[in-house]
């Protein structure tokens, strides 16, 4: 297993939709176990393959209640509202508040292909919605609404360009 650097805000892998995983091999194995090792170190609860480069569908989480993975993930369902500061590894650092389904169905594939079904609420439901976000090119800024996307992008880009910020 390998920790690999985590991609940031302004690598445009992050702005890229991910391809789907055909071939379920010993390689995709070391890729979900460096994935998980990578998501434990920064430390985070979830991880997306094109997080550190890897423009493949799959994502690794662990909420605690022990590692999982999900390949080719898709949104099948969501209900009820719940607003929570959300966080994001490729934006390190920045916290806002923004409201998502507080459940969420998601159906993918595992490691043999074989079909699975991963549900979720609270911060299980936001960590599934997060990184397949991540696998369709989206990042959290753009759950914002319009007025603090842009403070958030002004200061993003700032931030990049080394330019000191005004209190």
């Amino acid at each position: 297993m390998a920790v690999f650097p985590i991609r940031v805000f302004g690598d445009p892998v992050l702005r890229t939709v991910a391809d789907p995983v055909t071939e379920f091999d010993d390689a995709l194995a070391r890729l979900i176990a460096d994935l998980l090792e990578t998501m434990y170190d920064a430390p985070g609860v979830g991880l997306a393959a094109p997080q550190i480069g890897v423009s493949k569908r799959l994502l690794v989480y662990d909420i605690g209640e022990g590692p999982g993975h999900v390949i080719n993930p898709e949104v099948v369902e969501t209900s009820g509202k719940w607003e929570f500061d959300e966080g994001c590894l490729s934006v390190p650092e920045r916290f806002w508040p923004i409201e998502r389904p507080d459940f969420v169905r998601v159906e993918g594939v595992d490691l043999a292909g074989e079909p699975i079904t991963v549900t979720g609420d609270e911060l299980l439901g936001r960590m599934l919605q997060h990184e397949v976000d991540h696998l369709n090119g989206k990042l959290l800024i753009e759950q914002l609404d319009e007025q603090l996307k842009k403070e958030a992008l002004r200061e993003l880009r700032e931030e990049a360009l080394g330019i000191a910020q005004r209190d």
